[in-house]
């Protein structure tokens, strides 16, 4: 009987450590996922074709869903067009709530949230080149499959990538397990043999 006491025992006790440790390892990953999307959005520049969400607290008609234009802006009621181009989500909240502040409300609090990112460009070499919606932590790989796989004359090994946070716009050559950006510009090459 003592046996049988000691191993109910033994056995509540592996349980419990068990459930603990999947606790701390899910609450682990979720803060390593909230690490690394508070990361992008902290240095992601926004630019023409994401989809923003902005609130306003305490002021629903000036919260809502945005797409930003081809120009970079977002036209909001009641202050008109914000440009978003080249600037962070930080910037943005700052730069909205500077034009509310003065002649609509004393202390306004603003929260950008990026909800779509602009979408990546691939041509070349794939089946079905054209643009695809940006998916968070996607290969070049990944981008490939989705315009349908390569075709039988494509360069398997790495891509041409002309980033859009680039200027001058220069095409960098990029290996196939590098992470596509927002607006990346894609070329996978023809080899000739």
């Amino acid at each position: 009987m003592r046996l049988y006491n000691l191993c109910r025992y033994t056995s509540l006790v592996l349980c419990t450590a068990l459930v603990f440790n999947s606790a701390v390892i899910a609450d682990d990953k979720a803060e390593l996922h909230s690490q690394s999307e508070s990361s992008i959005n902290e240095e992601y520049k926004l630019g023409s074709g994401d989809l923003i969400k902005i609130t306003v607290f305490n002021q629903v008609e000036l919260s809502g869903e945005y797409t930003i234009s081809g120009s970079g802006q977002v036209a909001l009621p009641l202050i008109g067009d914000v440009n978003a181009k080249d600037l962070t989500v930080k910037q943005v909240e700052l730069a909205i709530a500077n034009k509310l502040k003065p002649d609509y409300l004393l202390n306004p609090k603003v929260n950008v949230q990026v909800l779509n990112y602009r979408p990546f460009y691939i041509l070349g070499e794939v089946k079905d080149p054209q643009s695809y919606p940006y998916v968070d932590g996607m290969t070049y790989l990944n981008a490939a499959a989705i315009a349908g796989g390569f075709t039988y004359r494509a360069k398997e090994d790495h891509v041409m990538v002309i980033r859009s946070k680039d200027p001058q716009k220069r095409e960098i050559r990029l290996n196939m397990d590098d992470k596509v950006m927002p607006g990346d510009v894609i070329r996978v090459e023809e080899r000739f043999f």
